[in-house]
């Protein structure tokens, strides 16, 4: 199992994180996405190592960037 943090760009609301949540945890492999708001980290576990291309591709999707 891995667990890996990114820094998310641009939320600024509840319906931001669902966004986030959502397009990230239709990732293959990944288990557990969480996301806070205030800091704007996001952390994903998952089964197998996921490219960080892929999480980039995902919160991008979210209409978001990450940072880095």
């Amino acid at each position: 199992m891995a667990e890996n943090t990114y820094t998310v760009q641009g939320m600024t609301c509840g319906h931001c994180v669902s966004s986030v949540t959502e397009e990230v945890s239709e990732v293959t492999g990944v288990r557990q996405v969480d996301v806070d708001l205030a800091s704007g980290r996001l952390t994903v576990v998952s089964d197998v190592d996921v490219a960080e291309t892929d999480i980039r591709a995902a919160v991008e999707e979210a209409g978001y960037q990450l940072v880095g």
